[in-house]
């Protein structure tokens, strides 16, 4: 890997600005191969030189990639003035300075959303030619039947001009409130419980369960995070649908 300023390794590994990183290098905290760092603009190699901090190793990731369950309730929004956000709930142990959530789920919605600092993997995964499958339960007031499956997987008219593309739709639960399964390859504004209005039903809850080809970790409890390994990381842009 090429050569990075350490105060950008720094700053971008330990959620410090660069004058914070400045002041650890003037007292002598900074060292890289067993060498007291001078100046901010020293550059090392974050993968192959040994740097630590305040005497701990810095293991360099370019980027981190964060499973969140998130609870109603909670917005997806980096910054809001009023509601708690998705960021909020990151613990320090995982935080950096460019997390932003990859997708939005509505405030009323729970299940998964990924944060990241990965601004490529998130067009790539979020883009409509991309066709990433997200898939979601969903709780709603009264049984359906063949005729309205068919509808919202042939592909529904929702609505102000806009028709969805074709849906896959499996009831898991029966009853008078039935689970049913959907799987969408797009994020219109509201689109899961427009769906549902357009076959005359209403949505009671809903819960977004996989991206791509990665399921939500089903022993992560809501408001919680963990860090999505490196082998986990591509499942989010396959396209299984």
């Amino acid at each position: 890997m090429e050569k990075l300023r350490i105060d950008k390794i720094l700053s971008g590994q330990m959620n410090l600005s660069r004058g914070e990183v400045k002041k650890m290098i003037a007292m002598g905290q900074v060292v890289v191969n067993g060498v007291p760092v001078r100046s901010p603009a020293e550059k090392a190699d974050p993968l192959s030189d040994e740097i630590k901090a305040d005497g701990e190793i810095i293991s360099y990731k370019e980027h981190i990639y964060i499973m969140l369950n998130k609870p109603a309730g909670v917005v997806s929004a980096t910054r809001d003035n009023k509601t708690k956000t998705v960021l909020d709930l990151v613990p320090p142990a995982l935080w950096r300075r460019d997390l932003f959530p990859a997708g939005r789920l509505d405030k009323d919605t729970v299940g998964f959303v990924l944060i990241t600092d990965d601004g490529a993997l998130a067009h790539r995964m979020l883009a409509p030619k991309s066709h990433v499958p997200k898939t979601y339960l969903v709780v709603i007031d009264k049984p359906i039947g063949g005729a309205e499956i068919q509808r919202l997987e042939s592909g529904i008219d929702i609505g102000g001009g806009e028709v969805c593309k074709k849906a896959r739709v499996t009831v898991v639960k029966e009853g008078e409130q039935p689970t049913v399964e959907v799987v969408i390859s797009e994020g219109m504004y509201h689109q899961i419980k427009r769906m549902f209005e357009a076959v005359g039903c209403k949505v009671i809850h809903l819960k977004r369960i996989k991206i791509g080809a990665l399921p939500l970790d089903e022993s992560l409890p809501e408001g919680a995070c963990k860090e999505i390994i490196n082998k986990d990381v591509e499942k989010l842009l396959t396209r299984d649908f």
